[in-house]
């Protein structure tokens, strides 16, 4: 299996075609959420799928931090990579597992023994409690699976492979789905049976990522060497890696703070802005495409000290963005009402109407939003860490302020414009950040050539 560079070639075109296979696997993740759903809530139960929703937010704090720490450790292998020291290339690989053992024992013990605790912290109804024990403490205890599923995914992008990590995306969806079907309906496992189900397909998926990774890939045949302990490099990698965690665990706690806002408002609102924000992560997927195709891009050019193709490939991913924000809002204008109907067994017309006035109100943000993610993206590429952090701050403060101060004075549409205004605020720190990153390390390029 071959690598490929993305230093070289038309920016624009690089670009889409790799972020195309990221943005099919980000769809096929949000069909299978829907339909894991679908078969807890139509096997189980309302009270099961509540268990399982309960679990949701904290679930996205540890995925979240998992998925952000795995991609800033590759961001190092694809700096690497991206200056064709293929020696560092896999001594970047080898730290980069070692450091994600250390985490994953870690984020066990922070999670797996205080499950109970977390779930009773954020008022879990006492009729569904248990069973959101249930799935939560399994989800925990199976961590591992999730810290290595994504450090491998995210591995091979750096590389320059994106199709690769798409194919073990959906053999791991298709096979949650049939374990779901066997332990829930053959088994009677419950709750607990879907899971396992998401720990084990995760498992085996991770294992043959592994095994394909390291046989495929020449590249990444690591001797005894790559394994050896580098605490300056470990340094590197964490530097990078923990903060872009730690930013992304930030923006969990800043959902989970609006969460409790909009509970205050009723059981209309809550289902409203659910069933609101399932379309709005469906056409955001193309805007979390463009940003890892963005990470894994400015990686490499940054390793190979090509700043000009960051710049333009910057500018080609901000034109794929606007179009992409122009489509959306074309179909939403029209069809935001026929959509979110499409989520209900039996459509409610004011549940429609408040979803319908959360994606209007949202929609004409989205180019935001990208902007947000492509240069949260670029600077993280690039190694710089702070400008990320300060913006994923900004975000929270935003969108928890305009919770609590617009939710109170304009009840659920200061709800709507809490989220569009954490997107502004937190794009515009990112842009300036990107400007004087851009400047500086034009200046030390400049500096070496003289």
């Amino acid at each position: 299996m071959a690598t490929k560079e993305l230093t070289a070639g038309n920016p624009f075109k690089l670009i889409l075609n790799f972020m195309f296979p990221i943005l099919i696997g980000n769809l096929f993740q949000q069909f299978y959420n829907l339909v894991d759903a679908l078969i807890v809530g139509r096997t189980l139960g309302i009270k099961a799928l509540g268990a399982v929703g309960a679990t949701s937010p904290l679930i996205f704090l540890f995925i979240s931090f998992i998925f952000a720490t795995t991609q800033g450790f590759a961001v190092i292998t694809a700096q690497k990579f991206g200056a064709r020291d293929y020696k560092m290339v896999k001594k970047s690989v080898g730290t980069s597992f070692i450091l994600s053992f250390v985490l994953t024992i870690i984020l066990t013990f922070l999670s797996a023994p205080f499950t109970y605790q977390m779930l009773n912290f954020l008022r879990t109804p006492s009729d569904i409690i248990d069973s959101a024990y249930s799935y939560l403490f399994i989800m925990f205890v199976g961590i591992f699976a999730t810290v290595f599923y994504n450090l491998s995914s995210n591995i091979i992008r750096a590389l320059g492979d994106s199709k690769t990590p798409l194919y073990f995306l959906i053999f791991a969806s298709i096979l949650n789905i049939v374990l779901d079907l066997l332990f829930i309906l053959k088994f009677n496992m419950g709750v607990s049976g879907a899971a396992w189900a998401t720990v084990i397909s995760q498992a085996v998926a991770t294992i043959l990522c592994l095994v394909f990774m390291f046989l495929k890939f020449p590249i990444l045949k690591l001797k005894k060497d790559d394994w050896s302990y580098d605490y300056k490099f470990m340094y590197e990698h964490l530097y990078v890696g923990i903060p872009m965690g730690f930013q992304m665990s930030v923006l969990s706690i800043g959902i989970i703070a609006l969460q409790f806002v909009l509970n205050g408002l009723g059981s209309i609102a809550v289902a409203a802005y659910t069933t609101a924000m399932r379309v709005d992560q469906v056409f955001s997927q193309i805007y979390l495409a463009l940003g890892a195709t963005m990470a894994t891009y400015t990686a490499q050019n940054f390793g190979a000290n090509k700043m000009s193709r960051i710049k333009d490939g910057a500018k080609a991913s901000v034109l794929i963005a606007l179009i992409a924000s122009i489509f959306a809002i074309i179909v939403l204008t029209f069809f935001a009402n026929d959509i979110t109907a499409m989520f209900m067994d039996e459509p409610h017309p004011e549940v429609i109407r408040l979803s319908a006035m959360y994606i209007h109100t949202i929609m004409v943000f989205f180019f935001f939003l990208g902007i947000l993610i492509i240069y949260r993206n670029i600077l993280q590429g690039m190694g710089n860490v702070k400008a990320p952090l300060a913006s994923g701050v900004v975000e929270l403060v935003a969108r928890t302020l305009c919770a609590f101060i617009l939710g109170h004075y304009l009840g659920y549409f200061g709800i709507c414009l809490s989220t569009p205004a954490a997107w502004v605020a937190a794009a515009i720190v990112l842009y300036i950040g990107y400007k004087i990153s851009i400047l500086k390390n034009f200046k030390k390029l400049k500096m070496r050539k003289q």
